[in-house]
């Protein structure tokens, strides 16, 4: 077929790849946050035999290996996706993903088969890794290729969301099952349901068709036969400003939302279901705040979005910590919904920020790439590093300082990124008369 579909079907074409990424992402991060808020409360004694700090700090250095393997996952699925296409990559990655994620919801513990325990746990947790590290690039990609380039901040920020609902969905069902019998079997309950929700997102994702803008790609015979080498020949400068880009995005929230469980529960003796409402609130939230930040960086300017929401990043790094250690129930809210408002107004405009950075036949290598080293330098370290000063000094003031300084990495990074303007990706996205005509030859083809 080579009619044109009327513009409701174009619209109907959009909306479909907007929701296959949202949907999935939202997946992914739900199987990658209820790992997170499991190891702040419950790996330490039943995977590690501690229930002490040491306890934490090993189900934290277990989390930092799924953060080590995100980049693995990121290169895998990248040569893949800027190969073969963003779709089928992102299926693998759905699959891999939730499958470790309903392993780990079956696996014996320390009890019963002692070390190899935390070894098996640590295994999954890599495989956890590299599914969400060959998720994000895709699914950015699949959404802000199929809309108008003047919307990228937008279409890229939808994705964006699958953060806060991942986060809010994975601490609700922690916050439903978090009762007596939690320690006892009642954790595994959240991630045995990842199952069904692997269900639902290999229906959505089946249904969407391939990005227009690397379908065009594709059928000129432009993919790169090695995206991942050619990336890093061409463009490994682009790769590391992504990478330092989000320092002050990635280590603070995981302070904000993995580290403050341990720290509420443990230091200030906050009851655990209450802190894990004040995430949920927060979270939800999110879901209206990072696109609405994505939308306003195609208004404003990324970089100026951006620097803002680093900026008051580090100045909050103290005030953070003063609205916590009140112990107050409001304040403690507050504290917690200020901090991720101002991680989103990073988060929103990031996706379209780092894309930008690169052509469409190496996007998905490039992009995911940047984005997913973050894991390693600031991501995964920074529970750990937070744990270890608490731990040391039994005080909060250097991991204050810790704040302000990926701020001030974050903000000289993004001074030295050019971004590619709009224009210039002139041949690389397709018009929307260009996507309906490649959407419908794709869809009679299949």
């Amino acid at each position: 077929m080579s009619t044109l579909p009327a513009g409701a079907d174009r619209r109907a074409l959009k909306r479909r790849a907007v929701v296959a990424s949202t949907v999935g992402t939202t997946i992914e991060w739900y199987d990658f946050f209820l790992y997170n808020t499991a190891a702040a409360l419950v790996f330490g004694p039943l995977f590690f035999a501690n229930s002490g700090a040491g306890g934490v700090l090993l189900a934290f250095s277990t989390q930092f290996v799924g953060f080590a393997a995100r980049p693995i996952g990121a290169a895998i699925f990248g040569h893949y996706g800027d190969r073969i296409g963003r779709k089928y990559s992102l299926v693998a990655t759905l699959l891999l993903m939730g499958g470790a994620t309903v392993l780990i919801g079956v696996l014996p513990t320390y009890a019963t088969i002692g070390v190899w325990a935390p070894i098996l746990l640590t295994l999954l947790r890599v495989l956890q890794g590299i599914g969400v590290g060959g998720e994000w690039g895709g699914s950015v990609l699949m959404a802000m290729e199929w809309g108008h380039r003047r919307q990228r901040g937008l279409m890229a920020a939808w994705p964006q969301v699958g953060v806060p609902l991942g986060l809010a969905s994975g601490t609700a069902v922690v916050y439903f099952f978090a009762g007596p019998g939690f320690l006892d079997g009642g954790w595994r309950w959240p991630f045995l349901a990842s199952i069904v929700l692997i269900g639902v997102g290999l229906w959505v994702r089946l249904s969407v068709l391939e990005s227009p803008a690397f379908a065009k790609v594709k059928s000129s015979g432009q993919v790169a036969k090695l995206p991942l080498a050619e990336t890093l020949r061409t463009q490994w400068r682009d790769v590391l400003k992504a990478m330092f880009v989000r320092t002050a995005e990635q280590a603070p929230f995981y302070i904000f939302t993995s580290f403050v469980l341990a720290y509420g529960t443990r230091e200030l003796d906050l009851d655990r279901q209450q802190l894990l409402l004040y995430l949920i609130v927060a979270a939800c939230i999110g879901i209206v705040s990072v696109p609405f930040f994505g939308w306003l960086s195609d208004v404003l300017g990324r970089r100026l979005v951006y620097g803002v929401g680093a900026v008051l990043t580090g100045l909050y790094a103290f005030p953070y910590f003063a609205l916590l250690n009140t112990a107050i129930g409001g304040l403690v809210l507050l504290g917690i919904i200020l901090g991720l408002v101002f991680h989103d107004m990073m988060y929103g405009p990031q996706a379209a920020l780092i894309s930008e950075s690169f052509g469409t036949g190496i996007r998905y290598t490039g992009a995911g790439l940047g984005y997913q080293l973050a894991s390693i330098t600031a991501g995964g370290p920074a529970p750990l590093i937070a744990t270890a000063i608490l731990a040391g000094t039994g005080s909060t003031t250097w991991i204050s300082i810790y704040i302000i300084i990926c701020a001030v990495v974050t903000l000289i990074a993004l001074a030295m990124m050019h971004p590619r303007p709009p224009e210039a990706d002139e041949a690389d996205f397709a018009s929307e008369e260009e996507a309906g005509q490649d959407a419908v030859r794709g869809a009679a083809q299949a």
